[in-house]
């Protein structure tokens, strides 16, 4: 099992939100995820779509090794002790839209939510494909491009790699691309807008969300926007304190980046078979 350098006293919050673990792939960062559950506790959980990937499993085959199914064991454990989980799926899980107010194993679906903090200010949790115009308008491009990010992830993992021999920190090239391209900021600038416009629709304070794997929590014109980020490359969540102060944890920058290396390497053991899906 993974071992990061963190406090061994559980922290507990009122709520977690988590999104976009993908389950279900080898960039999953499962182990750094089982970490942070174990150290992190909440009256409820939010997990806020693409928890697993159905697109990438129907597409590549059943992929689902043990800190895998860990995950789901270690949230289905905190459901028994009274836990309360609320899952809004995403594109990725979108099968499970089918089902919402059904409960599976103590894990309530749910298409969106109007979530109200400690100190009063409501939060509209939804996923966000519902207004990302390519997921809705052009399925097949973000198959294409859901491949592509896939290659994005194979190339990634080489680079580290190399990167580790010399001695240098984890470095995430989509992240980087998120934050350099102009097309890609561009994409993210308008997502944030849309939903945060969504949340002021509603009535509501902000919006929590996830999908373009991107954390963040800021204002834009007097709407708290708030992205849970991923797991896939980030590993970031939304936490909420008692009193209602929202905070964005980065879990990928408290563990030694000898950590991060290690539980990435051990989850690519099969990425042969992504680069020949890719080609």
């Amino acid at each position: 099992m993974l071992k990061v350098q963190a406090d061994p006293v559980t922290k507990s919050y009122r709520t977690i939100f988590l999104s976009d673990i993908h389950l279900g792939t080898p960039d999953c960062q499962a182990d750094l995820l089982i970490e942070f559950l174990r150290q992190h506790d909440a009256e409820t959980i939010y997990l806020v779509g693409d928890i697993v990937d159905c697109w990438r499993m129907k597409r590549r085959g059943f992929y689902w090794p043990q800190s895998h199914n860990d995950v789901v064991q270690k949230l289905l454990r905190k459901a028994r002790k009274g836990t309360r989980i609320i899952y809004v799926p995403g594109n990725h899980d979108e099968l499970l839209r089918d089902y919402q107010g059904v409960h599976f194993g103590g894990i309530e679906v749910r298409e969106r939510d109007l979530f109200e903090t400690a100190d009063g200010k409501r939060l509209l949790v939804i996923h966000g494909d519902e207004f990302d115009m390519v997921v809705m308008n052009h399925r097949w491009l973000a198959h294409l491009g859901d491949i592509a990010y896939g290659m994005a992830m194979w190339a990634n993992k080489w680079h580290n790699r190399a990167r580790k021999l010399l001695g240098l920190e984890y470095w995430s090239i989509s992240r980087w691309a998120k934050l350099k391209v102009k097309g890609a900021v561009n994409f993210i600038s308008d997502f944030e807008q849309v939903l945060a416009d969504e949340a002021r629709k509603h009535g509501a304070d902000g919006v929590i969300c996830g999908h373009i794997h991107h954390a963040a929590n800021e204002m834009r014109g007097g709407v708290r926007y708030i992205n849970t980020g991923d797991w896939v490359e980030s590993c970031t969540a939304i936490v909420e304190h008692p009193d209602g102060r929202i905070e964005l944890i980065d879990w990928s920058r408290r563990i030694p980046a000898k950590a991060a290396f290690q539980a990435q390497s051990k989850e690519h053991h099969h990425d042969a078979d992504i680069h020949n899906e890719a080609a």
